[in-house]
């Protein structure tokens, strides 16, 4: 998959071709690979390691990778296409894909040097290799400041000890971007960003979570244990992780948000269709204004989330600063997933609260939306600051 045309200024944000093209894509590559086995999946919470190198032919791993690095070369209103069509069918295959691109990809896109980007960009793009990707550790969540994983420098390598936990990808990912501590506890400028590859002595994957939703994306532990990294794998300069990370989440805030976007509208599409299909005293329950208002919200709803996100997207594209656009569109997005997948289920009725229907697989997805890559709190604190200055 690569761009048709240069990307043109999005007025009003109509959808322009690259998007049309790469929504009709995904809806079919879906209907033929996800929709199939996605509830195999969420059982037995397998990640399907296959379906990603598919999704890498199509050129959906590396969406905002160039096309020198191997990649597609779109900018962030295809991105946020990509993702919400995906998580529209499958929100643990939407999640998966955003981390994959935002987060490890992204990082190193943004962050890397040259011989960085030639040497894991292309293997990333294409989904040869998968990509993790670490900041969050037991003890410090939205606390990340106090990180106590740490690397202490010894000739021309880094030993690293330690561990980070809730990793999308953390056993399966073949490369790992991650962040820990070179200097003093809570010192904005006291962490580095290291590229750490699987089979690096002492570096290995912990405990797997088993989750409520999300359950085909994979989250782990990754265990440091005298992990020793060469220097030449620093990302940027020494003490600058933590700056390059926030940077990094204000990107990816537009990834949740988009995914969001998907399970919400996945969540009204399947409502409104049971709502015509169900009978109820003789007509279709959408017949009843109850149900109809309750779908007026929910699409309402929609449109609002998908404003704000690619409003955030176009800033992004503009190299415009979009720390507060990008934390509203992931705030709002994501708790309109869980209010949208929450109505679904209710319209529903009883079999929303059964696995043969699909309200309730969004409904268990949405809530990881309010709490990944920054709680809605943290995004609330976000939006206070940059207003309040």
């Amino acid at each position: 998959m690569q761009a048709v045309s240069e990307e043109k200024a999005i007025m009003g944000f109509e959808e322009s071709e690259n998007q049309k093209m790469i929504a009709q894509m995904i809806r079919d590559f879906g209907e033929k690979e996800i929709r199939p086995k996605m509830m195999e999946w969420d059982e037995t919470q397998e990640f399907p390691v296959e379906l990603f190198k598919k999704l890498g032919g199509l050129g959906l791993m590396g969406v905002l990778v160039p096309q020198e690095y191997g990649g597609s070369g779109f900018g962030y209103h295809e991105y946020v296409t990509a993702i919400s069509e995906l998580a529209r069918i499958d929100g643990s295959i939407g999640l998966s894909m955003a981390a994959h691109n935002s987060l490890c990809t992204g990082h190193i896109l943004q962050f890397g040097n040259e011989d960085q980007k030639r040497k894991y960009l292309p293997k990333l793009a294409t989904a040869e290799w998968i990509g993790a990707w670490g900041l969050t550790e037991p003890n410090t969540g939205s606390d990340a400041g106090n990180m106590r994983t740490v690397a202490e420098l010894d000739g021309d390598h880094y030993v690293i000890n330690g561990a980070k936990n809730f990793i999308t990808h953390g056993k399966s990912g073949n490369v790992a971007v991650v962040i820990v501590r070179t200097g003093e506890v809570g010192d904005s400028h006291g962490m580095t960003a290291f590229i750490i590859e699987k089979g690096t002595e002492g570096f290995s994957a912990g405990r797997k979570e088993n989750k409520l939703g999300m359950r085909a994306s994979e989250t782990t532990e990754l265990i440091f244990d005298n992990c020793r990294v060469h220097k030449d794998n620093v990302i940027g300069e020494v003490g600058e992780g933590f700056i390059q990370a926030m940077k990094v989440l204000d990107g990816g805030r537009i990834s949740i948000a988009a995914l969001s976007l998907g399970i919400a509208q996945g969540a009204l599409d399947v409502a409104l269709q049971y709502s015509k299909e169900r009978h109820q005293f003789n007509q279709p329950i959408s017949n009843f204004q109850g149900i109809a208002f309750k779908l007026s919200d929910m699409a309402t709803k929609v449109e609002a989330a998908k404003l704000l996100t690619h409003q955030a997207a176009d800033l992004k594209n503009k190299g415009k600063a979009v720390n507060k656009e990008s934390a509203m569109a992931k705030y709002y997005a994501s708790e309109v997933a869980v209010e949208n997948s929450t109505d679904a289920v209710q319209i529903f009725g009883g079999y929303g609260y059964t696995k043969d229907y699909p309200a309730e697989k969004f409904y268990r997805d949405s809530k990881l939306c309010t709490i990944g890559e920054g709680t809605s709190e943290i995004q609330k604190l976000v939006i206070s600051r940059s207003i309040l200055k």
